[in-house]
């Protein structure tokens, strides 16, 4: 591997390849990702039996689906100061264990209360994963590579997804539910052991006064001793912030432009309705045209590999083309389909036909998610806050885009039922045109830059004079 130092607009960037290790350590981390999809997606699936089991009315489906949201948004807000203060990898095995141990609760769950706690517990690890795993992936991958390796997180969210869909396709004839949501068990236990194999991140390592094992973990990941300008970028960054960050310092001038940037992408991300079509699409195929639980969960898997896919096309885009065009484009494809389904809606009476089209429909609006406002909201919040505070900043764009997903989630069924169809899918399309308003005058552009030189840029205060690079 070549390590290769110049300089750049009068600033020192490091240019380096991604070593095996690197990949394998972006996979194992990861996992959190595909936790993070399997727990919020398999509820889609699972809700058809645990509905009828528990004779659940509308509000308490909601809730079921729901309350998961309010532990990641207590997980998201806190894990960012743990992982700052603790380290990222000792988060992440944290993490391991709660997701096995919320599986376990969920699984054996007697009554819709346990249940409820039970998806509390899991939404905790959802949310610790959500702020952990970009952060981490992001201070070990190289800055030519960090796109598409931080991307890995949120390919692992879809897929996760997609196997969550499969897996409730599997039991539905059997409407085994507890199967289900008890098989998380198994990607949890993987994460726990993957990471007890990883090292800590060097810029971590070397914040926290432990230069040595900083180099020595360096040269490991980028697989080779020539490390000595890569190190002293971070140790000149650090060098501007000795002390441990504080939530205060989110609102200093230099900061606010990338605050903004993280928290109204956390809560378009949410209030555009993906998570409606996460959570509940089974549910609306059903009101669409497709009758029957197995056939509705069958074409929601379609769905979620096409959400696989086109995360697998952001991956390979997202360095070469940039963050601000696929978002833009993709948030573009969002608004249109959400208008086009709403027309679907405005059909008389269901049918196999219209239940169908709202399928290709949906596929559509889930591919311009996952090559926009899906990867590269969760990449973003990973790149554009200083070290001193970048796992409390990160935290709040996290919290905030889980509580958003609370409020989009615990109204869904209900603004069916006061809109209908059409109008609920119309004013999400809305507020996807101003998702692309707001992605067009704010987001900036961060391809190919390293973390350094974000931090460098706010601290000038050339801000996000970057944008339009």
């Amino acid at each position: 591997m070549n390590t290769q130092v110049k300089a750049e607009s009068g600033l020192l960037t490091v240019q380096a390849s991604s070593t095996g290790f690197v990949f394998v350590a972006a996979v194992f981390a990861a996992v959190g990702g595909l936790l993070f999809g399997y727990d919020t997606g398999v509820i889609s699936g699972a809700l058809l039996f645990i509905k009828s089991q528990f004779h659940l009315s509308v509000f308490h489906q909601e809730l079921v689906v729901s309350v998961v949201l309010i532990g990641a948004t207590v997980g998201a807000l806190s894990g960012g100061k743990l992982a700052d203060a603790y380290g990222r990898r000792l988060m992440l095995l944290l993490t391991a264990v709660i997701f096995v141990a919320g599986a376990i609760v969920c699984a054996a769950a007697g009554s819709v209360g346990v249940l409820i706690a039970g998806r509390i517990v899991v939404g905790l690890g959802i949310g610790l994963s959500s702020t952990t795993v970009p952060v981490y992936i992001s201070e070990v991958s190289p800055a030519g590579a960090r796109g598409w390796q931080v991307s890995l997180f949120q390919l692992a969210v879809t897929v996760g997804i997609l196997s969550a869909y499969l897996v409730d396709y599997g039991f539905g004839k059997s409407g085994s539910w507890r199967w289900m949501l008890g098989l998380a068990v198994v990607p949890g236990a993987m994460l726990g052991l993957g990471m007890l194999a990883m090292p800590e991140t060097p810029r971590w390592l070397a914040e926290h006064g432990q230069g040595n094992t900083a180099q020595k973990v360096l040269a490991r990941i980028r697989g080779t001793p020539n490390i000595q300008a890569e190190y002293a970028e971070i140790q000149d960054t650090i060098s501007q912030a000795k002390e441990r960050g504080h939530f205060s310092e989110l609102l200093a001038p230099v900061v606010r432009p990338a605050l903004t940037v993280g928290i109204g992408l956390a809560i378009f991300q949410q209030i555009t309705g993906i998570n409606t079509v996460i959570y509940y699409a089974p549910t609306i195929i059903q009101s669409a045209g497709i009758p029957s639980a197995t056939g509705a969960i069958l074409a929601t898997a379609g769905i979620g590999l096409v959400n696989v896919l086109m995360t697998l096309v952001a991956m390979w885009l997202i360095d070469r083309v940039g963050r601000r065009p696929l978002l833009l484009t993709g948030i573009s494809g969002m608004a249109v389909s959400l208008g086009v389904l709403g027309f679907v809606f405005r059909a008389h009476a269901p049918s196999s036909q219209q239940g169908w089209l709202a399928v290709f429909i949906l596929m559509a609006y889930v591919a311009s998610f996952a090559i926009s406002l899906g990867p590269i909201f969760w990449l973003l919040i990973a790149e554009i806050y200083p070290l001193k505070i970048r796992g409390i900043a990160e935290g709040t764009a996290a919290g905030t885009n889980w509580a958003a997903n609370l409020v989009v989630s615990l109204t869904f069924l209900s603004l069916v039922q006061a809109l209908g169809p059409s109008w609920t899918f119309w004013l999400y399309g809305v507020l996807a045109i101003g998702s692309l308003l707001f992605s067009y005058f704010v987001v900036p552009e961060t391809k190919g830059r390293t973390l350094e030189d974000i931090e460098k840029a706010l601290r000038s205060q050339r801000g996000f004079s970057l944008q339009r690079q």
